[in-house]
């Protein structure tokens, strides 16, 4: 994709148009399932989260993030739960599938303070970015789950370096690791704290997308500046 994000494509409009439909493209079942998913996993992080003994460590220059505005953070999907709780009530902008899956997140994130922003990496990708670019002009942060919405695991998509070449916000990667959790059996082993748990979350430095920058080596260095924040989150309860 061109950082420039100024094009536009008829048929991807139209796309995004028919995808803007709200609740309509849901059925009435898929409705009522979103209904309870979505309270229940609001309610989870309400009463789960309070109970959490949470540490945090970070790299030089990004010590009490979030703080820098405009910013761009990035974390894999499976950490979405303690993620949320810890970073609740700070009005960040996150990415969000217009899937079925993405729908009931944003429902549950926004109950949390956040904003979703509906996309998606491939369809709608261009008018995804154009909004969030729009929100880091107004000095505001935005979140990617940078692995969603379906992986593969562990693999970072690009739209992070877009924006951060045009806008020349920072990119944040951090991850929270868990010390007991149930681990739920979907595509990304997704992370749901147990209560009392220990939660340690890792924020890297932050990386500087310049305009000229090659798109293929920044993203090959977010990806590994995210394994990092995995690997300095896990490693404090792999030694215990």
């Amino acid at each position: 994709m061109s950082p420039n994000l100024t094009a536009t494509n008829e048929d991807e409009a139209q796309h995004v148009a028919a995808d803007q439909s709200g609740n309509r493209r849901f059925s009435l079942k898929q409705r009522v399932s979103l209904w309870l998913i979505s309270w229940a996993g609001y309610l989870a992080i309400r009463l789960i989260g309070p109970t959490l003994r949470i540490s945090f460590a970070f790299e030089p220059g990004a010590e009490d993030e979030p703080r820098t505005h405009p910013a761009i953070y990035c974390f894999w999907h499976r950490c979405v739960f303690p993620a949320a709780y810890l970073y609740r009530d700070k009005g960040i902008r996150v990415l969000t599938s217009r899937s079925y899956d993405g729908e009931y997140i944003a429902r549950i994130i926004e109950r949390l303070g956040f904003r979703a922003v509906r996309g998606s990496s491939s369809r709608g990708a261009l008018q995804s970015l154009r909004e969030l670019k729009r929100e880091l002009e107004r000095g505001e942060f935005v979140a990617f789950t940078i692995d969603g919405p379906r992986g593969p695991r562990y693999v970072a998509k690009p739209g992070p370096i877009h924006l951060a070449r045009i806008t020349g916000a920072p990119i944040f990667s951090f991850y929270v690791a868990v010390e007991r959790a149930w681990i739920l059996k979907t595509w990304d082993a997704f992370i749901v704290p147990k209560p009392f748990s220990r939660v340690h979350c890792f924020v890297g430095a932050p990386i500087g997308v310049s305009a000229d920058a090659d798109p293929h080596e920044a993203l090959g260095r977010m990806q590994a500046e995210l394994e990092e924040a995995r690997t300095r989150a896990e490693e404090v309860f792999s030694e215990r």
